[in-house]
């Protein structure tokens, strides 16, 4: 008898997954079931199809006939209310039940709303979906002054849709610095000026105190805590992901601001699985329970879950330094595995637009952030990957091209 695997979200964890088990297990019944109306898409490459950069027709991955070609039966426009694990059933809004011997909840995230007055008037976009990056092109092609509120990774995607739709823009940012867990002032500075040179004005010991809204409802002006008014017809707001665990309430699946698995992407229930941005999952390398948003993590998870799934055993555990690129300026920007988690860092500026800085905890790096040169990624992730004692090593790791034999021959740490 043929096993049921049922996939609940349809991003490149959940896809990435079915398409594991299909290949692990010709015979088994495969069902994803994703509350968007379209098949996956790339969500990194959204960023340019907002900017103007890109038609559509690149962004999407699969077409339905993929699903088709691999027997997959894919449920568009299907949200999921419950599970019910001792029935092994899967309960929709439309009253529809499935029944699975192994689940694999990647649900991902939901933008978070600012929790001020107003952030839900019509001009103010959260950028996750294809759907939010068709709107936001079409306003961005007409709108004249912009508001971007969220100092990280995802906030920065706003403001290049802001650049390149040549839309007056500030940049509200609550601290001193762009991604502050992650830069010092002089790393920052590199990217302040940046985003200068692009028609965006950074804005420091900033925010949202509330929003102000014509008499249809649409947003005009952003006023921050200092009381400063900042005019805008355009917003974008990216201040991280929320996730819905709601509807698994009285499943017995442990949560913790998303679903906590093991290194096999299972979690405290018997066949079930979770994987990609929900996970908070046990970080093999650095020992602690960890959460991820990157593509190619959530990718890598997908198909470590459906190996385990199919095989109904511990068979292979998820061990995965992760990246981030940004590629919206005229320099190279890359962050890797936890450049946020350090307890000690060490950095260098080489030039105006070159800067690197790493992070360590218990001895070993466990991340970073590179500017301009890209090139000594690979080593770095290497000697993550290998857990090495390598703090006391710091002005060899600066050094621009690092010398991973001279790492090697040098003293360790205890």
């Amino acid at each position: 008898m043929s096993t049921s695997h049922v996939i609940v979200g349809d991003g490149i964890a959940g896809s990435s997954a079915a398409e594991t088990i299909r290949e692990q297990d010709p015979n088994a019944n495969v069902t994803v079931l994703t509350d968007e109306g379209e098949t996956l898409y790339n969500r990194i490459l959204i960023k340019e199809f907002a900017k103007g950069k890109l038609p559509e027709a690149p962004i999407s991955i699969h077409e339905p006939d993929w699903y088709d070609e691999r027997d997959i039966d894919l449920e568009l426009n299907t949200h999921v209310t419950e599970i019910d694990p001792d029935a092994h059933e899967v309960h929709t809004h439309s009253g529809d039940t499935y029944e699975y011997d192994k689940l694999l909840i990647a649900t991902g995230g939901t933008p978070a709303q600012l929790p001020v007055e107003n952030s839900d008037a019509d001009g103010i976009h959260h950028f996750w979906t294809f759907q939010d990056a068709r709107k936001i092109r079409e306003h961005a092609e007409e709108a004249e002054k912009g508001i971007i509120v969220g100092a990280g990774l995802l906030g920065i995607d706003l403001a290049a849709v802001c650049s390149a739709q040549d839309i007056d823009a500030n940049y509200l940012m609550r601290g001193n610095r762009w991604w502050r867990y992650a830069l010092s002032e002089e790393g920052a500075e590199i990217i302040h000026d940046a985003l200068e040179e692009h028609g965006v004005t950074p804005v420091f010991d900033s925010g949202v105190d509330h929003f102000e809204t014509d008499d249809d409802g649409r947003v005009e002006a952003a006023i921050d805590p200092n009381g400063e008014r900042f005019e805008g017809d355009f917003c974008g707001i990216a201040i991280g992901l929320d996730f819905n665990t709601e509807w698994l309430q009285g499943s017995g699946v442990e949560t913790d601001d998303g679903v906590v698995v093991d290194e096999y992407m299972q979690t405290n229930v018997d066949d079930i699985y979770a994987a990609g941005d929900i996970t908070q999952f046990y970080d093999t390398i650095i020992g602690e329970q960890a959460q991820n948003g990157a593509w190619g993590s959530a990718k890598e998870q997908g198909a470590t879950a459906g190996k385990n799934m199919v095989a109904d055993a511990e068979e292979e555990e998820f061990r995965w330094v992760s990246s981030y690129s940004i590629t919206h300026f005229d320099f190279p920007f890359l962050s890797f595995g936890h450049p946020t988690e350090g307890e000690e860092t060490a950095e260098r500026k080489y030039n105006e637009g070159e800067w690197r800085r790493l992070a360590f905890k218990n001895g070993q790096l466990i991340g970073g952030v590179l500017i301009g040169d890209l090139s000594q990624q690979s080593k770095f992730k290497q000697l993550i990957r290998e857990e090495r004692q390598v703090q006391d090593q710091k002005e060899l790791l600066l050094e621009e091209d690092v010398d991973l034999e001279k790492i090697e021959a040098s003293p360790q740490a205890d």
